[in-house]
């Protein structure tokens, strides 16, 4: 497999500044959660968090419909649920690139059923002529065409991820 470099580490960070800023814009006060959906949005959490100059409260969530291929498989489940309860709290799902949607069509639905005040999206990546489920989202990163990404958190059979910067891999 070949690596192709689509966003640099440069570019990622200017962007992930710039998301901070509106965040704190949109939320000036009030209780706001982070839910990282691993493993991949770690990376993407963590300098998000930095980003963002008011309190924030973390909690991570395991999520799978993909497995080890490169599609979903349209089923999705809970590998690890929240520590905490969202009831009366602004909500923003932290997510490293949305492609079908299913996951996350999914994890909206059921975030709202724990009575939070607002429940949110912020992706760094999204493949939006990918979608199969109406997701919206409130903070993109970067929209991008449809190719196979890894890098920063995004992985292909949990290889990649440790790349500073993001690339398409390419089969040889």
């Amino acid at each position: 497999m070949g690596l192709r470099p689509l966003l640099s580490e440069e570019q990622i960070q200017q962007r992930i500044r710039e998301m901070g800023a509106q965040i704190d814009a949109d939320y000036p006060s009030g209780t706001l959660y982070l839910i990282c959906i691993l493993k991949g949005a770690c990376y993407f959490l963590a300098d998000l968090s930095r980003a963002i100059e008011r309190d924030t409260f973390i909690d991570f969530m395991g999520i799978s419909s993909y497995g080890r291929g490169r599609t979903t498989s349209g089923e999705v489940k809970i590998t690890k649920d929240l520590d905490i309860s969202l009831q009366g709290a602004d909500v923003l799902i932290v997510e490293d690139i949305i492609d079908s949607g299913v996951t996350l069509h999914y994890l909206t639905g059921l975030l709202n059923q724990r009575k939070p005040k607002s429940v949110r999206i912020a992706t760094l990546l999204d493949k939006p002529e990918r979608r199969l489920r109406p997701v919206d989202v409130a903070y993109v990163g970067f929209s991008i065409p449809d190719e196979f990404v890894v890098g920063y958190g995004l992985d292909f059979a949990e290889k990649y991820r440790n790349l500073r910067d993001i690339c398409v891999l390419e089969p040889d």
